[in-house]
């Protein structure tokens, strides 16, 4: 099967694998604290996703503290570390580059949340119920 062209038909597998490496390698660096910034330290950061650029020098981290509170405190601690954060990645990792870290808020629960809403509004309900009662 020939490689998959980069023009919109989503992540390779090595993208998808890279950003699942840096991913458990960031929340084990958050965990066990091993950035010497107490203000980082006393965050709970959940890393949610890492999405790579294609060449693999990009790398979008999508992270949420506990709580969902003090997103852009955590996300400039960590755009301050950004460095120290790499450092730890390349220890970790054999890439030819170790990527350049973007932090951004992770939308996941916002979605997930604005899901369940959707789920339990009335008109939704009925149409679910309508279309069991349907199948019957």
């Amino acid at each position: 099967m020939a490689h998959r062209s980069s023009s919109g038909s989503g992540p390779s597998q090595r993208q998808l694998r890279v950003g699942e490496l840096i991913r458990r390698t960031l929340s084990d660096v958050l965990n066990r604290a091993e950035i010497h910034d107490p203000d980082l330290n006393r965050l709970s950061i959940t890393v949610g996703e890492v999405r790579c650029s294609p060449d693999l020098k990009v790398a979008t981290v999508h992270v949420m503290p506990l709580g969902g509170k003090n997103v852009d405190e955590a996300i400039a601690l960590l755009s301050k570390h950004r460095g120290e954060l790499r450092h730890h990645i390349t220890r970790q990792m054999t890439l030819k580059y170790a990527p350049d870290l973007r932090f951004r808020p992770d939308e996941t629960f916002d979605r997930l949340d604005e899901t369940r809403r959707l789920f339990s509004d009335e008109t939704v309900q009925r149409d679910i119920r309508g279309g069991e009662a349907d199948e019957d």
